[in-house]
Order: structure tokens, then sequence, then C-alpha cells
């Protein structure tokens, strides 16, 4: 019954998807487009974040190091490439082979669940402040000068047969989608997989996994690495979608944001994050136009009243709303049914006396 549901949800979340794509170029405008497309970055963060969070139990405050790392990556490789195909691969090469290269000493230094959020949001801050201070026109590499607080020009994605054809922002839309999509359905594999069973055990109790003759470190490690990499595509598709990446990515400000998505999501679901990301960002992007109610407040108080009134996050407790009202129906059409049988059973008795 589970397993079937569950393949009805991946269908649907595969449909709706596939409207999205191709729907939504064809009904919004242009700039609708580039908001939805950077919304759809953001929600790539949002699921590298849910993925290692909810499933691998290691909370990262600094995700967005990884996310940055993509995208100025991905800048500076296209810049000196010429090209985006390979600036793509090089780019989630070096997202992913940064999450490793942090994950190994802070795994295989036994780090505590609270040492390793520490560590990653300050390698994060980091990397703003010392990115704020590369305006000089020393600080380049190849020929991608970094600009300090101005960023990078972003060269956009082109056709893998053709660096001289670029894509226009509908199609970098297309492209976003279907990187969600992919990432969306590699993450439900990832889970599903024996890996990401002992991955969730491990999550429930890392001395009992380690007991069982597992390699506790190893296995964090491999999951940090996949979000990291995932948080790189999150990173390329942003820069693409604006067209500039600059120090701002590694803030607080978005460190935090990444978190909040999380939890108002639902930690343990994939879907949840990417909801809640979505959700946020065209909330805040609302408000911030009506210059009504200060941003911060606002998600400050969406935080607590969620871990005060709905703790799990909206898709977990709707799940569990769902699963109480079909048991309640359940238990209804079972105490009909014996009513009915009950009463069968009086009449036969009736008859044969």
């Amino acid at each position: 019954m589970n397993r079937s549901r569950e393949t009805k949800s991946l269908i649907s979340i595969g449909i709706i998807g596939l409207i999205i794509l191709f729907g939504a170029p064809h009904s919004l405008d242009l700039f609708s487009v580039i908001s939805l497309t950077t919304a759809v970055s953001l929600a790539i963060l949002a699921l590298s974040l849910g993925l290692i969070w909810g499933f691998g139990g290691i909370l990262c405050f600094g995700q967005t190091a990884f996310f940055g790392i993509g995208g100025y990556a991905y800048a500076i490789a296209a810049l000196n490439f010429g090209g985006s195909t390979g600036a793509i691969l090089a780019a989630l090469i070096v997202a992913a082979g940064s999450a490793a290269v942090l994950g190994y000493f802070m795994f295989y230094g036994r780090l505590s669940d609270v040492y390793l959020a520490v560590i990653t949001l300050t390698v994060t801050l980091i990397l703003y402040s010392v990115i704020r201070r590369t305006s000089g026109p020393e600080y380049k590499i190849g020929i991608a000068k970094l600009g300090g607080f101005n960023g990078i020009n972003v060269p956009p994605i082109n056709y893998p047969w053709d660096a001289t054809q670029f894509l226009y922002p509908e199609h970098v839309f297309y492209v976003a989608m279907v990187a969600l999509l992919l990432a969306y359905f590699l993450c439900v594999w990832v889970t599903k997989s024996h890996f990401g069973r002992v991955s969730v055990s491990i999550r429930e109790n890392e001395l009992r996994s380690e007991l069982l003759g597992y390699d506790v470190r190893l296995y964090k490690l491999c999951m940090f690495t996949i979000g990291g990499a995932i948080a790189g595509l999150a990173g390329i598709m942003f820069a693409n979608s604006i067209g500039r990446i600059t120090p701002d990515v590694f803030n607080l400000y978005n460190a935090a944001l990444a978190i909040i998505w999380v939890i108002i999501g639902g930690r343990g679901t994939l879907i949840g994050p990417v909801l809640g990301a979505l959700v946020l960002f065209y909330m805040t992007s609302f408000l911030g136009q009506q210059s009504v109610v200060n941003i911060n407040l606002f998600l400050g108080l969406v935080l607590i009243v969620f871990v005060l009134v709905v703790p799990k996050g909206i898709v977990p407790s709707l799940i569990q709303l769902w699963d109480r009202r079909r048991s309640r129906r359940m238990t209804a059409r079972s105490a009909k049914r014996m009513r009915r049988r009950g009463r069968s059973r009086v009449k036969e008795i009736s008859v044969e006396e």
C-alpha cells in the first residue's frame, strides 16, 4: 500500500513538473519567467539541504557555501573555456570536491553535530568576507576577474554543439526545471537505495549503526558530497537566472533562509523543502514589493510559528492529517460492514426458526 502511494506521488510530481515546464514560459511574461527560474534554482538548493539534513542527519548551516562555489566555478570556467558545457561539469566537480574535502576533515575528525553546523557556517562567512575583498584587477583566475562585491557577469548557457548560440531566458527556465526534476528523482533514488536506508539508520542511532559494522564516517561523507554537488547545481542555475554571481550568495541571510525552507516544508521529506522554498520566495518577493512589512521580521515570525505550532512542517503534517482521515474512513466502513453482517445473520437465524 505504501509503495503504491509513493509511486502515485512520484508520478503526480512528474506530471505537475512537466505541466509547469511546458506551460509557464507560454503564459508568463519575461520578468516572471526569470523570477520563476530563480525560484527553481533556490528550490534545488533547498532540496540539497533537505537530503543531507532530513535523511542523513547532517545539520549544515553553510549549504550556501557550495551553492556559491558552484555559481562562481561556473562563471570562471565559462569565461575561460568559452562555453558552458564543460563549465557546468567543472562547476559540479568543484562543488562536490569542496564538500568532500570539508566533509572529510569534519566527519573523520569525529566532530559533533553542533561543531559541524558552526564550522560549515564559518566557512560560508569566510568565503563571503574573502571574495568581497577581490575587487582589484590582480584578483583573477585566467581571464575571469572576481570583481569583489560587484561579482562576475555570467555567460549564458549555450547549446552543447554550438558555443556561439546562447539560450534565451525561456530556454534557461527549461534547463532549470529539468535540473530540478533530475535532482529530485536522484534524491528519491538515493533515499530508496541501500545507501539511503543505512544513512537513515545512522541518523536515528549512529552508535547502533556503527556496532552493526557500517562505516558511519564514510556514509556521512558520501551523503554530504552528494548534497554539495546538488547545491552546486543550484548555484549554476541561479547564476544563469540573474546573469551575475556576487558574494551575497554566501551571506548569513541566505544561509539562514535555506534552514527555514526545510523547517517550514518539512524535514524528512524531499518535496517539502522544495515547496517551502517556492512559497517563501514568492511571499517575500510580494511583501518586498509592497514595502509594508520588514522581511526579516516576517521570516522570524513564520519560523517561530512553525516551530511552535507545526514543528513537523507543512508536508509531514498534511500527510499525517490525510492518514488520520483515511483511517477514520476505513474504520467507519469496517464498522458499517460488521453491522450489515450482524443484521443479515440475525435475519438468517429468524428465518431458520
